[in-house]
């Protein structure tokens, strides 16, 4: 089916379409020997083959600049392969995967370098061709250009982009550019791992299909919303590339974006690819800009230094990445509005960091208090939240107030409501990259960034950085293995969730 059929389609005919077109593919990742393609991307490919769900003729091309090694690839990816969810796969099943992989030595973007893979690629002209590139921004434009000279680019092709798109505006411009000029938008998709979550997609659910939730979501009700993205580790192997990124461009430019973006967005007319993105196009261009009178005041960032991470002494972020004058933050904190009738008036604050005291995800809607408070006590009545948890778990809870059983008047206290998905769904949870990538091979577009949403997220990021520039803004010297610097941008009045998290562990339902 041709994408001129699909655009005069109706939403609910191109979502069967998408269906239908689950066809037999060859997927090539370039950079198909690095950690990404070995932990994440094979790994997705064997689970959903395994599940039945590619059930059709494909083979996975790794491309690697050095000299093939068979044995030594398989044995690094293996390990990846063998064990998930405490499920140990057999020798017969992983052979089966390994037999659909080739691996194919491309010192470079070039034509002659690409002639092994155009011979392979030319034995199977019925097959749609995806190209994964799990390689920095910087090769993407040679590559797509090399493709395009070898003709190994036609309408049924797909290219998937993996972050980071730029470091700028100007650069993400540049490279779309580059790609454009092999691939059209509805051939490009660029991935963000965070939106193939289910507790992420569960979002849209538990909004669009639970009149109770959609009826309050609006800023009559709601106080404010919290996301945070926190690691516990360092920089680890990434030094080179996060000294020039940060942890504004590395996390918040992309991952908590998306998430705030999902939280604050309009119904779509329909769930179909445009609607969901343009929805969100909106919220991003609603985004209050920063600027040098406010950027002092909403916004925090920081760097690590020496401190104890899960009971070991670590080192300095300047230590870490040996470079003793970067001034790079491994932190940030941002509170930010959405200027439209939805949300006047209320912050969204994002957090994320490296060397945090623990690893965690989550989205808190902190929902307003009870406008008079009838009962006897006056004891303060908590606001309800409703609490959604990423990772390293994924669950949501709500979180509201109850009366103590037994005598002695109306004494209470607040209670949460679990939705536990272990608990609930006895079934594996396929990781992110396996609902991502199965949505490219059917050409659902729906989770990927379109790049009118690429360039509007960065002109509000150019916002911070440019402000950030002009106040001269210095980093905050936090110690690792702490929750970082995050309550400068905090009122009087307002506390991080998590860092009351306590208050409800006792009230978790005893495991046993």
């Amino acid at each position: 089916m041709t994408q001129t059929k699909l655009t005069g389609m109706k939403a609910t005919e191109k979502n069967q379409a998408h269906q239908e077109r689950f066809q037999p593919f060859n997927i090539v990742v370039f950079g198909g020997d690095g950690d990404l393609s070995i932990r994440k991307i094979l790994p997705a490919l064997f689970h959903r083959d395994l599940d039945g769900q590619l059930n059709i003729p494909y083979n996975v091309i790794a491309i690697t600049r050095k000299e093939p090694d068979t044995k030594a690839f398989h044995e690094r990816l293996i390990p990846f392969l063998e064990e998930s969810d405490h499920h140990k796969y057999s020798r017969e099943e992983i052979e089966k995967f390994l037999q659909k992989l080739v691996i194919i030595k491309a010192e470079n973007p070039s034509v002659e370098a690409y002639q092994e893979l155009k011979t392979f690629l030319n034995q199977y002209p019925e097959r749609q061709n995806i190209y994964y590139y799990s390689t920095p921004s910087s090769a993407f434009g040679p590559i797509t250009q090399t493709l395009k000279d070898c003709g190994l680019v036609n309408q049924s092709s797909k290219v998937v982009l993996e972050k980071p798109l730029g470091h700028s505006l100007a650069s993400s411009n540049a490279i779309n550019a580059a790609i454009t000029k092999a691939f059209d938008e509805h051939q490009i998709y660029r991935i963000d791992h965070y939106l193939g979550k289910e507790t992420v997609q569960n979002l849209m659910v538990l909004r669009f299909a639970n009149n109770l939730f959609e009826r309050a979501w609006n800023a009559e009700n709601i106080e404010s919303v919290q996301i945070t993205v926190a690691e516990s580790l360092g920089v680890e192997k990434r030094a080179s590339y996060y000294d020039q990124s940060g942890a504004l461009l590395d996390m918040i430019q992309n991952h908590l974006l998306q998430l705030l973006c999902l939280v604050a967005m309009e119904p779509p007319v329909a769930l179909e690819a445009d609607e969901v993105r343009n929805e969100k196009l909106k919220v991003l261009k609603a985004l209050r800009p920063l600027t040098k009178k406010t950027i002092e005041k909403d916004t925090v960032k920081g760097q690590y230094t020496r401190g104890i991470s899960n009971g070991v002494q670590v080192n300095s972020y300047l230590e870490d990445i040996e470079k003793y004058e970067s001034k790079t933050e491994t932190f940030v904190a941002i509170k930010t509005y959405v200027d439209n009738w939805r949300w006047k008036g209320v912050p969204f604050m994002l957090r994320t960091g490296k060397r945090m005291i623990k690893r965690y995800s989550e989205i808190v809607i902190n929902f307003r208090e009870v406008k008079h408070n009838i009962f006897p006590s006056k004891e303060k009545l908590n606001n309800n939240k409703l609490i959604i948890r990423l990772q390293p778990e994924e669950r949501i809870e709500l979180i509201q107030m109850t009366k103590i059983p037994g005598p002695g008047g109306y004494r209470y206290k607040p209670i949460a409501l679990k939705l536990d998905y272990t608990d609930s769904f006895k079934e594996r949870f396929p990781e992110a990259y396996e609902r991502l990538i199965v949505d490219v091979i059917r050409g659902n577009q729906t989770l990927f960034m379109r790049q009118d949403e690429l360039q509007a997220a960065w002109t509000w990021i150019e916002s911070v950085t440019s402000s950030w520039k002009n106040a001269n803004m210095p980093n905050v010297l936090y110690e690792a293995g702490t929750w970082g610097p995050g309550d400068d941008i905090l009122d009087e009045n307002e506390s991080w969730i998590t860092k009351t998290w306590r208050e409800w562990e006792h009230l978790r339902p005893k495991q046993h």
